[in-house]
Parts: structure tokens; sequence; C-alpha cells
């Protein structure tokens, strides 16, 4: 009779979740970037991933964020996924996957570096990954960067390569005017608790002192939507990842300093 309780309560809980993501974030306009909360002029916003389907299975939240309010976001995607010989499909699939999620084609770009080929166990060359980031920064007047935490969500070491260029993008000093955010990496049972992560997202921003900001996807539909077009990945495991994941209901961004 106590489990059946349990279970009641954390099906209501977990419905209460996914009510307040589908309506209570669509009842502020506030931008979360701006300091005083209220109207920004839109930056030209850099999201820098690994590999296709990164934008879907980690970072839709965000992208709908983003997307819903005019920013002007561009897509670099440093690999085509090419490990299992499927690099020209995942290209195709990334660009459907982006139609869904209102990110125009000509701005997403892909790269088929010979160092920068995807896998576990292949490390990238941080130098190499700077330079290229830092040209994308120059030539489209980027000011605002997004990317992976140093853990990158699952370990992989593309993720937290990527990371790493970033980081050393700010730090040399060539690029004084541009501000970055990393996706914050959850530990296990935050993972895989689905919308209920949402209020321990909102607890850990609010105590940031501003350093956080928690985005909560306004069109969970999309990130489902967007994941099938990555046909060639979406075999079962990743259909319940995007059903359980954290990361489709809400993402918390850290800023980086």
């Amino acid at each position: 009779m106590a489990w059946l309780v349990i279970i009641s309560s954390l099906i209501a809980l977990w419905l209460a979740s996914l009510f307040k993501i589908l309506h209570g974030s669509r009842s502020s306009s506030n931008d979360a970037f701006s300091p005083n909360g209220g109207a920004l002029n839109k930056r030209n916003v850099l999201l820098v991933v690994a590999h296709p389907d990164d934008e879907s299975m980690f970072f839709s939240p965000t992208i709908s964020y983003l997307t819903s309010r005019k920013y002007n976001l561009r897509i670099l995607c440093l690999s085509i996924g090419d490990a299992d010989g499927k690099g020209n499909v995942r290209k195709e699939e990334l660009y459907r996957a982006c139609a869904v999620l209102k990110v125009p084609v000509q701005q997403v770009k892909f790269l088929d570096h010979p160092d920068l080929q995807d896998g576990f166990g292949k490390v990238w060359n941080h130098s190499l990954l700077t330079r290229i980031i830092g040209e994308e920064v120059t030539n489209h007047d980027i000011d605002f960067i997004i990317t992976f935490d140093n853990y990158g969500v699952s370990g992989h070491c593309n993720h937290c390569d990527v990371y790493h260029g970033v980081r050393r993008l700010l730090s040399d000093g060539s690029q004084k005017d541009i501000e970055a955010w990393e996706l914050v990496s959850t530990n296990i049972v935050r993972k895989y608790s689905g919308p209920l992560d949402i209020w321990f997202s909102y607890l850990y921003a609010t105590l940031s002192g501003g350093e956080m900001r928690c985005l909560l996807n306004e069109h969970t539909q999309k990130s489902f939507l967007a994941m099938a077009q990555h046909s060639s990945q979406w075999v079962w495991f990743r259909k319940l990842f995007v059903a359980f994941s954290s990361y489709t209901y809400v993402n918390t961004l850290r800023k980086i300093n």
C-alpha cells in the first residue's frame, strides 16, 4: 500500500512538473539573459556542439528559448559524427532536425576536419578548436556562446574538448566582448528524472547569485520530433533517453567566468 502511495505521488508530481513546463514557462516575457529581465538588443548567438544530434538530445530547451525570442542563433557542429561511417547521412539528419527547431539551414555549419573525428578516445586539439571557434565568432559578429561544461553531460571526450576550446578562446584575450554559458551536467538521478528536475534546476539557479539561468522547454514535442529526424540514431535506448532525460525538459546554463 505504501508503494502505491509513493508511485501515485511521483506520477502526480511528474504531471504537475510537465504542466508547469508546458504552461507556466510561457507566462513570462522576461529575457533570462537581460540584466534587468526586460527587453534586450537581440544577440548573435553561437551554439557549439560536437556531434549531430547533440542539439536535440541536450540543448533543445535552450534552442526553443532563443528562437522564440528572435535571437540570431547559429549552430557550429565540429564533426559530422562519422564514427560508424554514417557522417553524410547524419549531416542531412541535422539539417532536418534544425528545421523542426526553427534554426535556418544557412545558419548551421559542419566541420569534417581530419583532426576532429567523432569517437570515444579521440581527443581533439584544444588549440585547433579555439582557432576554429574564434573564426566563426569573428565572421558572424558573435557576442554570445553556449556550449557544454567540462563534463559534457555524458562525459564524452569530444563534448569536454569543445568546452576547453571555448574556455581557451575566452582566456586568450582575442575575444574580449564575448559572453559564454555552459550547459550544467547533473548527477544520474537528476539526469533521468524527466520534468521533475525543473524544481532542482530552479533552486540551483536561484541560489547561484545570478550566475545560472534555468530555461524550461516551451515546446517539448519539438524535442521528440527533432531527435526523430536523426533516424540513424533513433534506436530504442535513445527514445527512452529523450522521454526520461531532464535535458528534454529543462536546461540549466552557467556563466563561464
